[in-house]
This record gives structure tokens, sequence and C-alpha cells, in this order.
């Protein structure tokens, strides 16, 4: 069973998963893309009804985490009618020693079924290629390729589910 707690993004257990995060993805960051560059998200985007940030608990303890976060859709982009309500899912993370368990999947609904409470219409991901797996979940859960919508220097892949 897997449970979920609200937190701070400066909350000590989640500082210290985003940390765990942020490492990992440095060490295993591809060299010929350069240097992954950590970038701790600002706590004023995490908070309801702007955004989200949860811790994922399941029987062993503390197991990963995950947030939300409203993009403001520029009205350039915006389809004609009202435009969309865009979330951003950011720092999906399940610890290595959880990982096998479902635990991605079960952050990636429950940061869907928050976003669609705050009245999302769609929700965006930017990720790269080199997480496979991720890629993959992302792809079974319905998301579809997109062209870039920010310039984050360590993403190579961009997402977008319409919910």
């Amino acid at each position: 069973m897997v449970s979920f707690a609200d937190v701070s993004v400066t909350d000590a257990t989640a500082h210290r998963m985003l940390a765990a995060y942020f490492a990992e993805r440095a060490a295993t960051f591809p060299a010929a893309q350069g240097a992954y560059r950590t970038t701790f998200p600002d706590p004023g985007q995490f908070v309801a009804p702007n955004g989200v940030f949860l811790l994922a608990y399941d029987e062993d303890g503390e197991a990963g985490c995950g947030g939300i976060r409203e993009l403001r859709v520029p009205l350039a982009d915006a389809e004609e009618g009202s435009p969309a309500v865009r979330y951003e899912i950011k720092h999906l993370w399940v610890a290595p020693e959880h990982r096998g368990r479902g635990l991605g999947r079960a952050i990636l609904a429950e940061l869907e079924h928050r976003a669609r409470g705050f009245g999302a219409t769609e929700i965006v991901l930017d990720t790269n290629a080199s997480l496979e797996a991720a890629g993959g979940l992302y792809r079974s859960h319905g998301y579809e390729n997109i062209q870039p919508y920010n310039d984050n220097p360590n993403a190579t892949d961009w997402f977008r589910k319409v919910l």
C-alpha cells in the first residue's frame, strides 16, 4: 500500500530525497550532454492550489517523491476558446531500493489526480532520454511527445497529456 504526505519542498525529508535524486542524476547523466544542472524547486510554486509536493511511502518507509506546479499558458499558445490550465510534473523519483514495485505509477497517478483537483486540463513534463524507464512510464500513461515548452538544459524529451 502506498500513502502520500503533502509537504513543503523545504521539509527535511523532501530535501533529503531531492538531494538523493539530484545526486543520482548527476552520477548517471550522459557525459555527451555535459554536466547535470541541479536546481532545487522554488517552495512557493508547490503550494495549493498552484501546486503540491508529495512524499510517497510504502510498507518499508520513505519510497519516493514528486510534485506538480501550475504553468501559465501563453495566450499565443492557447487554443480557441478558453486557454488550457497546465500543470507540470517535477522531480518524480523513486528510491532505488523501492523500484520495481509500481511506485512510479502510483506517484504519477496521484500527481495527475491532484492536478485534476486543481482544475488542470493538461499536464506536461520534461525528462531525459537516458531515463528509459521514465519515458516508458509516461508513454504507458498516455503522455505524448511534444515540442519543448521550456529551456531545461537537462531535458531531451517533453511530454503532454490532456486530462
